[in-house]
């Protein structure tokens, strides 16, 4: 059984990574992936509610984020909330049985995670590139900013990694890289 964490900054191509290794046979974890279903449960919503004062639901995502960009502390309170929640789902995904299990966690390193993965690669990418494709999913300027100045850099992720895969160019290129990868296991 092998346990391959996947981390890299904000928008490096992570996820597809993930999904290229998987190729449908593995499972895959997705920490964004749980954060954003956190966004569908009473529990984790009366929590938000409560803990930054927001009277309805609706459109509760992108008020977090414009309190974020109001007052960059309050990332640290959300991921207060929200990270032990992903954690708990993590460690339930590394009870399950599988030959190969691909775990897509963005502040894995930040997190201290390394001592659950048997593998850890690091997806980098220029900066100028990954905020292009972050804008592209409908994203913020200013909010890629506050969230990527919360990860660490490129040069100390890759220092706690055993594998890195560079995605500067087309996704036939990524592909390569993977496939190179998946001979390498």
């Amino acid at each position: 059984m092998i346990n391959i964490g996947i981390t890299g900054t904000l928008s490096s191509g992570k996820s597809t990574v993930a999904k290229l290794i998987s190729g449908g046979k593995y499972p895959f974890f997705s920490a964004d992936k749980s954060v954003k279903n956190l966004y569908s449960k009473k529990l984790f919503i009366k929590k938000i509610k409560k803990k930054f004062n927001i009277k309805s639901t609706k459109g509760i995502k992108q008020r977090i984020k414009s309190i974020i960009k109001n007052d960059k502390k309050k990332l640290k309170e959300l991921e207060l909330i929200i990270h032990p929640l992903v954690r708990k789902e993590m460690r339930a995904f590394l009870k399950k049985k599988g030959k190969i299990k691909i775990f897509e966690i963005p502040l894995l390193i930040e997190s201290k995670l390394n001592k659950h993965f048997d593998l850890i690669v690091n997806i980098a990418a220029q900066k100028k590139l990954r905020l292009k494709r972050y804008l592209r999913k409908g994203g913020n300027k200013e909010i890629f900013t506050i969230l990527d100045n919360r990860q660490f850099k490129n040069k100390k992720k890759i220092k706690n990694c055993d594998y890195v895969i560079y995605n500067n160019k087309s996704l036939k290129n990524l592909k390569k890289k993977v496939n190179k990868l998946k001979k390498k296991l």
